[in-house]
């Protein structure tokens, strides 16, 4: 287990970095007390985590319980009993925090009615600096660009030297419920031929045989995904050096039980053949079969 502890200036970004490091697998805590950090990484590598990265924030909001110098003497001790534990620390020149500060026009946690907030943001530095002096990372986000911040924590998070994956998922959907707001791509499918409206095929889903065969077998549809397949190839990389980790391909039809579930489950295929990892989901089904009884359609 990798522990990867998130500190640093308030206002310097490590919420986006928190959800950065989430979307690059690793499992996030946000403002864990310091008191409770050997314990917590003890409760990690004794159960069976999907992530082998944990990354937790500690920082001047836990207020009375926050103490830099005792932190790094927490760090040392986890490391002396075998936690692989770094440092992570984030911050921004004053002038940017005051600037992003005024933007937000959120309170800084050491700000109050007599304290200014340039007095607290020159407060936390001095409290951190302890920190600071045993970091790994220190990363100084002034002139970043959110993209580069996402790169260099990448660089942080990844291990034994292997980039992250890009995780693909193609969802099938019909276009009568809308389209899926989280799809990166969208590809319509409606120009295929309908088995809907073939007897006997109309109450399978694209998850069956026939209805596949049906689908698939038509030149029109192995012309479309030839085509599809190989702007895929050519996309996908591109997305991946832009510092995607997911990547959603929506595939439209009617109703969201033919067509598009045959499609993205050969999409998904085709990705997974190319050495990606992709799944498939398919949105509207479970809905659409609900409305057949016995064969026959039931009107919504």
């Amino acid at each position: 287990m990798r522990f990867l502890l998130l500190t640093g200036m308030s206002g310097a970004g490590k919420t986006l970095a928190a959800r950065y490091m989430e979307d690059m697998g690793a499992f996030c805590v946000d403002n864990l007390p310091p008191m409770m950090m050997v314990k917590f990484m003890e409760a990690c590598e004794t159960t069976a985590m999907r992530s082998s990265v944990v990354a937790f924030a500690v920082d001047v909001r836990s207020g009375e319980f926050f103490d830099a110098q005792a932190v790094s003497k927490l760090i040392r001790e986890a490391q002396g009993v075998g936690h692989r534990i770094e440092t992570v620390f984030i911050e921004a020149s004053d002038d940017v925090l005051m600037s992003r500060y005024k933007e937000t026009r959120r309170e800084h946690p050491l700000s109050d009615a007599q304290v200014s907030l340039t007095e607290a943001i020159a407060q936390e530095r001095e409290r951190l600096q302890p920190l600071r002096e045993v970091a790994n990372y220190v990363i100084d986000t002034s002139g970043m660009k959110p993209r580069q911040l996402q790169k260099k924590l990448q660089d942080i998070v990844k291990t034994d030297g292997e980039s992250i994956p890009l995780r693909i998922e193609v969802m099938s959907f019909g276009f009568k419920r809308g389209l899926p707001r989280q799809a990166d791509l969208v590809y319509d499918v409606r120009f295929l031929p309908n088995p809907f409206y073939i007897e006997g095929l109309g109450c399978q889903s694209g998850l069956d045989e026939d209805v596949r065969s049906f689908v698939m077998d038509h030149p029109v549809t192995q012309e479309f995904m030839q085509k599809l397949t190989e702007l895929l190839a050519f996309l996908v990389p591109h997305y991946r050096e832009e510092g995607k980790q997911r990547l959603m391909i929506g595939i439209g039809c009617t109703g969201g039980q033919h067509r598009s579930v045959a499609i993205a489950e050969a999409i998904a295929k085709a990705l997974r053949e190319l050495k990606y990892e992709a799944t498939a989901s398919h949105r509207d089904l479970e809905i659409e079969q609900a409305r057949w009884k016995n064969g026959a359609i039931i009107d919504e």
